[in-house]
């Protein structure tokens, strides 16, 4: 349980909402910032400005799952005011404070190192990673079925990148009878790709290979679709970037090749807001428990 524990959920979106119930199930004292234009409140929760939060009785934040832009902002569906997290209000917290985010940037670890505060990217974790990929893998098919005129099964579909998505998307599209061909940097990722019964080929050597590819996944969040790559693809191709922003996609040369190329990061919170918000909603829980236990041991 998490009785006595005083949280704040910045902004974000229909993931954030699972992560209250069960922040709330577990007795937590919830702080909601940005959550003025929900249609429905909760119980046991106050939905309250920044400046109305007292950050000394803070034990924990969540931010959304982007975290900040690189001035501070939070990004909210559920409200229209602006919500900035800055130095001088974090360093009124506890020094035990955790903030947790999905994904990091230069602005919010340089601001958790000045204030001594922990940091917690839940996408840097494989468990997350893992779960997450199987949202991302459904909303990549949806993607596929809607946006092209012919069937997943028997089409040439490359997957860039082995990790944990990638790893997942090739596995499925492969299940559907796809012929698919995965391209990575590593030698031992290849080594999987051709333990997987798929084809593999160097990233390096992506332009040369894609003349016959029906739809491209990228999930590698560096410029590996260059205009190179793009101009000796099939004017029938669909790109599907998973990579977080910007991509890793020239999709001023695609729109000009008149492919048709769709960025497409965070996408379990679009197709599966539910799942996706249960799976960030179990580790943020399991991590505060252990937290609450080793501050009782000390």
């Amino acid at each position: 349980m998490l009785t006595g524990y005083s949280i704040a959920i910045l902004g974000g979106d229909a993931r954030q909402l699972e992560v209250i119930r069960r922040l709330i199930e577990l007795d937590a004292t919830l702080h909601l910032i940005g959550f003025d234009q929900l249609d429905h409140g909760f119980t046991g929760a106050k939905q309250e400005a920044l400046d109305d939060v007292d950050p000394k009785e803070l034990d924990a934040m969540i931010l959304p799952v982007p975290g900040t832009n690189l001035q501070g902002e939070i990004d909210t569906i559920f409200s229209n005011q602006s919500i900035q997290l800055t130095k001088e209000w974090l360093e009124q917290t506890p020094e035990h404070c955790l903030l947790f985010t999905g994904i990091t940037n230069n602005y919010l670890t340089n601001l958790t190192q000045e204030t001594n505060r922990t940091l917690i990217p839940l996408f840097d974790r494989n468990d997350v990673a893992i779960y997450n990929s199987i949202p991302t893998v459904e909303g990549t098919i949806m993607m596929a079925i809607q946006h092209t005129d012919f069937t997943i099964h028997s089409s040439t579909i490359f997957v860039l990148g082995l990790g944990r998505v990638g790893m997942s998307v090739a596995r499925t599209f492969a299940s559907l009878g796809a012929k698919v061909k995965v391209g990575a940097r590593k030698s031992e990722d290849l080594a999987r790709i051709h333990e997987m019964s798929l084809e593999s080929f160097s990233i390096k050597d992506l332009k040369q290979h894609t003349h016959d590819c029906d739809i491209l996944i990228n999930t590698i969040p560096a410029q590996v679709v260059t205009a190179a790559v793009i101009q000796n693809m099939p004017n029938r191709t669909l790109i599907i970037d998973l990579a977080s922003k910007p991509g890793g996609t020239d999709f001023r040369y695609a729109e000009k090749r008149g492919i048709k190329a769709l960025l497409a990061p965070g996408l379990p919170g679009i197709v599966a807001p539910k799942t996706a918000g249960s799976i960030l909603a179990n580790v943020i829980t399991q991590v505060l428990i252990e937290e609450i236990g080793e501050r009782g041991n000390e």
